[in-house]
């Protein structure tokens, strides 16, 4: 682990210090880019891994978080259900411009605008869940209750 946040680690540090909830960004040496290569860094399960993943609306570009269990694909039509319009996978510069992170290291929180989040119940399957930190190596760990509650996400089935 390293001792001294990034930049991007330590904002996100910042806003989850603003829900009162002791969540604490942990950075490390390796890479935590991927679900996989997070749970062998955490030593957890993939599934606990909740990765964030940006969409945008088809017709009105706004964008959508799906935060996933890292063992589950999303449905784009299922979430077409939820959203109210198809989806498409957001390229780099669009996930940089609404959420102000790069790919690989996006939070579920601290977007600079903002995003409609779903979160998969299947992260409600664990006592605690392990999300990216604002660079592809750094994370917190949190409950599914927790993450519901700083994302003000709606909790859907996702596969």
């Amino acid at each position: 682990m390293i001792k001294s946040l990034s930049k991007s680690a330590e904002k996100v540090q910042s806003v989850l210090n603003q829900y009162g909830l002791e969540l604490t960004v942990i950075e490390f040496s390796e890479s935590t880019r991927t679900s996989q290569e997070a749970a062998d860094a955490i030593g957890c399960e993939l599934g606990q891994i909740a990765k964030s993943l940006i969409f945008k609306g088809k017709e009105t570009q706004k964008p959508v978080c799906v935060i996933a269990s890292g063992v589950n694909r999303v449905n784009e039509k299922k979430i077409r259900e939820y959203v109210g319009e198809k989806i498409e996978k957001a390229d780099a510069a669009f996930v940089l411009e609404h959420t102000g992170f790069a790919i690989g290291g996006v939070p579920p929180i601290g977007h600079i605008t903002e995003v409609k989040t779903i979160l998969d119940e299947d992260l409600f399957k664990y006592l605690e869940i392990w999300a990216a930190a604002g660079t592809p190596h750094a994370v917190f760990k949190l409950t599914p209750d927790a993450l519901l509650r700083i994302t003000r996400g709606e909790v859907v089935l996702i596969k």
